[in-house]
């Protein structure tokens, strides 16, 4: 796998720093990596579990992309078009989910398998002896209820502030990248993606970081 990117790998150590600062407590730590679509916060999750990971610490990221409802649920709602906004997701088994992690011991949890757009029931497993759970999504830091209820949980919080024409660019060759033409592309984009992103950015509780790009 090629090396990270060096500001990224210099964002990673830095939040590595802040986490190994934190005052101890039973249970694990929870890291919430919060953002629009396509800000980046997969690669920056993944980048910080193996810099903890090195430092000796056990880290793992969980996405919560696998609380995404099924697409049959949400034809019968009319969503389909709008899935990835905050109501085409099982926000209360999230939380419920966090609630868990954040209490320690080992969690099953579901996965969202984007190949063949579904969630998997029971697909991943955090270990007992993980310390650090790095939990990334859009919703992570929404002032929206039941997603508010969230914000208490963190330890630590951080926003990816990514301007909107670079979600806009992103999204546009996320949606090529999966075989769409240019011109459903920027549909899917502007008419999903980024009513999400702009969702968000109207309602986003504070962070205890916030990263520009």
């Amino acid at each position: 796998m090629p090396s990270p990117e060096p500001d990224i790998s210099a964002t990673a150590k830095a939040l590595a720093d802040r986490i190994e600062a934190l005052p101890p407590h039973d249970g694990r730590r929870l890291i919430a990596i919060a953002g629009a679509p396509a800000s980046g916060k997969s690669l920056l999750s993944g980048v910080l579990a193996t810099t903890l990971t090195h430092r000796g610490r056990t880290a793992r990221v969980i996405p919560m992309d696998g609380f995404h409802l099924d697409n049959k649920v949400l034809t019968a709602r009319g969503l389909l078009p709008r899935k990835g906004a905050p109501e085409t997701f099982d926000a209360h088994g999230f939380i419920a989910l966090i609630k868990r992690i954040k209490r320690g011991g080992e969690v099953i949890y579901p996965e969202f398998d984007r190949s063949r757009d579904l969630a998997i029931a029971g697909a991943a497993v955090l270990d007992a002896d993980c310390d650090t759970a790095i939990i990334e999504g859009n919703y992570l830091l929404f002032d929206e209820p039941p997603w508010s209820e969230l914000k208490p949980l963190w330890d630590l919080s951080v926003w990816i502030d990514t301007p909107m024409e670079v979600i806009r660019a992103r999204c546009i060759q996320r949606w090529l990248d999966h075989g769409h033409s240019q011109q459903d592309a920027e549909t899917r984009a502007e008419g999903n993606d980024l009513r999400n992103a702009k969702r968000i950015a109207g309602a986003q509780l504070p962070a205890d970081m916030v990263l520009r790009e």
